[in-house]
């Protein structure tokens, strides 16, 4: 089976155009960036060669029509789109692909992450080197386990002061 892997061209931890996870996986990708048409690329490649899925990696750097495109992927072309992405920034804000997916998705299934005191982690913290709590700048900064915190709504609400 042949699947497509995207991933946003934002995401440049690794590399550009890897798909990579937390123990040492990785596959190449295409890279999209927030003007691409990904219908659009999606039914191209699958003329070229059958596409059985399609796999959006960092899935909150879409647009609203992005997230568009993606139901018309599967629902125009039948081929099924798995989307993985944050629900929210380290200020608890939705980004605007993950406002959209969780809009429009036929199925969500989140993956679970774990607070430090075992409740289940629903929001990230933006923490310096030092490990103190950032509550401004950029909505997007690229980092890694050193730079985020997953944690429970309510640790997040006690050091978020905003």
């Amino acid at each position: 089976m042949r699947t497509l892997l995207l991933t946003s061209e934002i995401d440049n931890r690794y590399s550009k155009g890897k798909v990579t996870s937390r123990i040492g996986l990785e596959a190449d990708a295409r890279v999209f960036s927030t003007s691409d048409d990904l219908f659009g690329i999606v039914r191209d490649q699958n003329e070229s060669s059958t596409i059985s899925c399609v796999m959006v990696d960092e899935a909150q750097f879409l647009e609203k029509e992005q997230v568009r495109q993606l139901g018309r992927i599967t629902d125009e072309l039948d081929v099924p789109v798995r989307a993985y992405g944050l629900r929210t920034d380290f200020q608890g804000k939705p980004f605007e692909g993950s406002k959209y997916l969780l809009a429009w998705a036929d199925n969500l299934k989140e993956i679970k992450a774990i607070c430090h005191c075992g409740r289940k982690a629903t929001m990230v913290l933006r923490v310096d080197e030092a490990g103190n709590v950032v509550s401004s700048g950029e909505q997007v900064v690229i980092g890694g386990n050193d730079d985020y915190v997953s944690v429970c709504r309510k640790h997040f609400n006690q050091q978020y002061p905003g």
